[in-house]
């Protein structure tokens, strides 16, 4: 792949690595702008939420469309939940895009074509991601929409409930079937674009953790006064990925919490549902519900777990660098640095557990169990 020109961000909306998911964010008032689309989505969102909980409550449906209901209830949850932590913390996030933009700045100027050409491809990575999962997205709310053409009773793409109402006489069946489809890609506007927005941090998180086990590796390619000068950049620039790395817990780390249990509860619902279903078309759709959820969460914690492991390798490449032959003083420095890089940067789930594979192997062996017991008790 070709180097471009030095490219320089004057502004986050610059910034190649999020700008299309950043766009959207705007587009619909959740970060940069506030306006009326901000409550346009939102109230709709929060009420429609509200209702279906109701629903599932009153509900006298079979349990199989109980289930499923409850699936599209968390669902919508955690979309509404993602839209008021973007707007409840807009200016952290915005301050925090911000130093992105200004480290991203700083890796374009890097004199070493290497480092250059590794942002270039972990944007291109961001942006591939980005469009797969909005075509994801896409997929997924076709799929809830037309759930209902395939069914074998009446029912709406996802339930509601509003008061003295028969939601399945005409014409309050029509209208409300129109109301969720205007409602179904707004959703998909608040929730994926999130979730790429993490995902491009995620990797230039995993990028700065490669920068600095490079320039410690060639450490011992330094005399005494350059490898000095080089070790202190190293412990600011790994401070610097320390506070990147606590500031994303600090805006997201409940966000992922509640969505660690929602994860688990949407994939035990969508799996039960799909031993459930009466038709192929029907079974299609569930695989598709599961398929999108399962890759929005496998994504964030693939890649959580990648900048587990490179923070951990910072301390390797730091040892690796024949320390021993350095004089006391850098010997120390370098010291003091393999100390904090032996605590690695993790993105928490809660303050709680790091998001890594190991976790989401643990989740999924519950979801499992738990679905196995609800077939159990179906059957």
């Amino acid at each position: 792949m070709a180097l471009q020109a030095c490219f320089i961000a004057a502004t986050i909306e610059d910034v190649p690595l999020y700008n299309n998911s950043l766009r959207i964010m705007k587009f619909w008032s959740l970060l940069l702008r506030h306006n009326w689309r901000r409550y346009a989505n939102l109230i709709p969102y929060i009420l429609i939420t509200m209702s279906q909980f109701v629903d599932i409550y009153f509900s006298k449906e079979p349990m199989d469309a109980m289930i499923r209901n409850a699936y599209l209830a968390v669902l919508f949850f955690n979309t509404t939940f993602r839209a008021v932590v973007l707007c409840a913390n807009r200016f952290e996030f915005e301050e925090f895009l911000e130093r992105v933009r200004l480290l991203y700045n700083d890796l374009m100027k890097f004199e070493d074509i290497w480092v250059r050409k590794k942002l270039q491809e972990i944007t291109l990575a961001a942006n591939s991601i980005s469009k797969v999962n909005l075509v994801m997205g896409t997929c997924s709310v076709i799929s809830f929409l037309m759930y209902p053409l395939f069914a074998t009773t009446k029912v709406l793409p996802f339930g509601i409930y509003v008061p003295g109402v028969n939601k399945y006489e005409s014409p309050f069946y029509e209208i409300f079937f129109l109301v969720q489809i205007i409602l179904a890609p707004i959703g998909c506007c608040m929730f994926i674009p999130f979730t790429n927005l993490m995902v491009a941090l995620l990797l230039f998180a995993i990028l700065m953790c490669q920068v600095l086990q490079r320039k410690l590796r060639h450490l011992k390619d330094l005399n005494s006064q350059e490898a000095r000068e080089t070790i202190v950049w190293c412990i600011k620039y790994q401070c610097q990925l320390m506070r990147y790395v606590n500031t994303i817990n600090d805006l997201t780390s409940y966000t992922f919490l509640v969505e660690f249990l929602a994860f688990g509860a949407m994939l035990c619902a969508m799996m039960f549902t799909l031993v459930t279903v009466e038709t192929i078309s029907q079974m299609l759709l569930i695989c598709i519900y599961i398929l999108m959820i399962f890759a929005q969460s496998s994504i964030l914690y693939y890649y959580a777990n990648e900048l587990y492991d490179e923070s951990m390798n910072v301390a390797n490449a730091a040892f690796e660098s024949d320390w021993f032959n350095f004089d006391i003083s850098n010997q120390k420095m370098l010291k003091l640095l393999i100390l904090k890089a032996q605590q690695p940067s993790a993105i928490m789930v809660g303050h709680i557990y790091p998001m890594n594979l190991k976790l989401l192997q643990s989740l999924l062996n519950t979801t499992y169990t738990y679905f196995n017991l609800l077939r159990n008790v179906y059957n």
